[in-house]
């Protein structure tokens, strides 16, 4: 028989039997990749294991615990989650069901405009195991549109799907999960079941043994409001019963974090249905939180060369349409007011009111970098199916900066910038991060190909000067630069997007800004945007959930409780909390109207990092009896002795913070 010679990762190689798959060179490797085998990647392609292999081509095989291959997984317990509806629910409609972050989801139409109950979901997913068990491969099929339109004639989402493919305009998105506007591709699992996708798939079902069905919602088709409203089902899945009961566990440890349920208890914050959703209004105790972090974020930019400025909340028109922001974004801003003297818009960002600061007047070169800072609140429209909280909100403040900077200024300025993010990040309690660079789309960017170099390398040297490791985003950038984001991870694993540094081409050339060089010459400076927290708003509601609300002492709104053992110790307690009060320590008391131990263990609920009782022996000695938040009782305290402990640890941990 003839033999083929493909390429491995490593530069090797391997001989296989002429019309060898992919699954059959995981086999010749060893029992144990083809186990755990999902997919392959030829030439660069993702593809099924079922795939052919020609000579020399470069395979690599994809396994179930890497992204791509939980990628696989989960799409291919869609395709199963959608079967089982379809058996479960006869004449239901079945529209799209992608893998998303841990998961994946897929979205019906029920025939009389039914929706799923908790019983439907157990129900569903007894169905899926079904199927699991039956051991239904995964066929792949290409087929043209009309081929494709008669298959799916009874299943509308799919037909306006293959229609939007096939169009002039088709939509890019719809192209890339079920093929070109030429070649429909679709994966049957049995005789009465088949849906459209590129794939891949794992070989069979029997390879999806460990899911579980979490919930169900509302989503429009299309996420449009004037569309019809579909029912939902999110499920997860991972590579082994082990994965999926870690993130079982992970998610129950994060209901109890949730930051929406934890400013409830702790009144920090709220979110009245009187004002709309997606706007939080805070409370005094929240308040505290936000103002640390504010005075803290001016705190660090007046130290680090920044020039603090003021913009309105709306604009005329005209600036978005110079910014761009009227071409790219006004599906996230909100509608327009018509005003007597034009057409104005609540502000979606900052930057265009930044670029007309640096704009007012001419620049020389030796006035770079010029590095604005504002907290700046903005406004932008979420569809009410995707607010979350603090986490997706309408109306936020943004720790904005925008450096101009010239070019050969550039790399150093990034290389301050990514200390100055992670000394922010480490501040407030986050040590373990991930770096993504995000690189040109060759096909939509403005600038020159040679500043797209430069910036980019710029933002290489400074992550490679830290010696951070980092991925590569290829063609993920923003079309008007590159940019570096910057991933926490929180208390239980989680990793939240936080930080950006953006380099911007476009701006500078929108509003035609410029500065004299030594040369005295006209030059274009390059635009760098920045935030630290992102916004005020999503970054507490992460530091909430972080701690479970249980902040450090220096950031807690109240710091202290005093707490008498009777109303005989209440003039005390009084002196106990003025005296730490005239020390700035944020603390209240609450009086013995309530038995002591009530009064203990509602402190403890609030969360309070110490708890001072008081009785007759302290009245006599000037002491407190200290009940620290998860530590030990310590009792008979000299009230200074722990005015003197808490101050050092308050005045330890700002001072760190202001160094990180």
């Amino acid at each position: 028989m003839t033999a083929i010679s493909v390429v491995l990762p490593d530069g090797s190689t391997r001989e296989l039997d002429d019309g060898a798959t992919a699954f059959d060179l995981a086999s010749s490797i060893g029992s144990g990749l083809a186990k755990a085998a999902v997919a392959a990647v030829v030439d660069g392609s993702l593809v099924d294991l079922s795939t052919t292999l020609h000579d020399n081509a470069l395979v690599s095989i994809i396994t179930s615990t890497s992204d791509e291959g939980r990628h696989v997984l989960r799409h291919s317990t869609a395709h199963v989650l959608a079967q089982a509806v379809t058996r479960l629910f006869p004449g239901a409609k079945f529209s799209v069901g992608p893998a998303i972050e841990n998961g994946f989801y897929y979205d019906f139409d029920l025939p009389g405009g039914a929706t799923f109950s908790a019983d439907d979901l157990d129900a569903i997913e007894s169905e899926m195991r079904r199927i699991v068990d039956e051991d239904q491969p995964f066929i792949r099929s290409e087929m043209t549109p009309s081929e494709a339109l008669a298959l799916f004639a009874d299943q509308p989402y799919k037909c306006e799907i293959i229609q939007r493919v096939t169009a002039a305009d088709g939509d890019s998105l719809d192209a890339g999960e079920v093929g070109s506007g030429d070649v429909i591709s679709a994966y049957r699992n049995c005789d009465d079941f088949v849906d459209m996708c590129v794939g891949p798939h794992v070989p069979s079902t029997s390879r999806l043994q460990h899911f579980a069905l979490q919930r169900t919602s509302g989503a429009y088709w299309r996420g449009s409001e004037q569309a019809r409203m579909l029912q939902r089902i999110y499920g997860t899945a991972w590579e082994s019963k082990a994965a999926l009961q870690a993130h079982l566990q992970q998610l129950e440890e994060a209901a109890k974090r949730d930051h929406r349920r934890l400013a409830t208890e702790l009144d920090l914050l709220s979110f009245p249905s009187e004002i709309g959703g997606g706007l939080a209004i805070w409370h005094p105790r929240g308040a505290i939180v936000r103002r640390i972090m504010e005075d803290y974020s001016r705190s660090r930019h007046e130290r680090g060369g920044y020039q603090f400025v003021f913009t309105p909340h709306l604009a005329n028109g005209k600036l978005f349409a110079t910014s761009g922001h009227l071409d790219y974004y006004a599906d996230g801003m909100y509608p327009p007011m018509e005003m007597d003297n034009g057409t104005y818009y609540m502000k979606p960002m900052n930057c265009p009111m930044h670029c007309l600061v640096y704009g007012s007047r001419q620049r020389s070169y030796r006035e770079l970098p010029i590095r604005l800072f504002e907290l700046g609140n903005v406004y932008r429209y979420e569809r009410a199916g995707t607010l979350h909280g603090l986490m997706r909100i309408r109306g936020f403040t943004q720790d904005d900066s925008h450096i101009f900077c010239r070019e050969d200024q550039l790399a150093d300025e990034v290389a301050s910038l990514l200390d100055f993010v992670l000394s922010v990040l480490r501040a407030f309690g986050f040590d373990e991060f991930t770096f993504n660079l995000s690189t040109k789309d060759p096909e939509k960017y403005v600038g020159s190909d040679e500043i797209w170099e430069k910036a980019t390398d710029a933002l290489r040297t400074a992550l490679d000067r830290h010696g951070l490791t980092y991925g590569v985003k290829d063609g993920d950038a923003a079309f008007y630069g590159p940019k570096i984001d910057i991933d926490v991870r929180d208390a239980i694993g989680r990793s939240w997007q936080l930080s950006t540094i953006q380099a911007d081409f476009n701006n500078p050339e929108r509003f035609d800004l410029e500065y004299i060089g030594a040369d005295n010459a006209r030059h274009r400076p390059i635009m760098l945007h920045r935030a630290l927290f992102g916004s005020i708003e999503r970054f507490f509601g992460v530091l909430l959930e972080h701690y479970a609300g249980a902040f450090p002492t220096w950031l807690a709104p109240v710091q202290v409780r005093v707490l008498p053992v009777s109303a005989a110790h209440e003039t005390y307690a009084r002196h106990v909390v003025e005296m730490l009060a005239e020390k700035n320590i944020r603390v209240d008391s609450v009086d013995a109207g309530d038995a002591l131990g009530k009064r203990i263990r509602a402190a403890k609920l609030e969360k309070i990092p110490y708890v001072l009782v008081v009785g007759d022996d302290d009245v006599a000695a000037s002491t407190v009896g200290v009940n620290p938040r998860g530590g030990d009782v310590d009792r008979d305290v000299p009230l200074a002795d722990f005015m003197q402990s808490i101050l050092a640890e308050i005045t330890e941990a700002t001072a760190k913070a202001m160094t990180a």
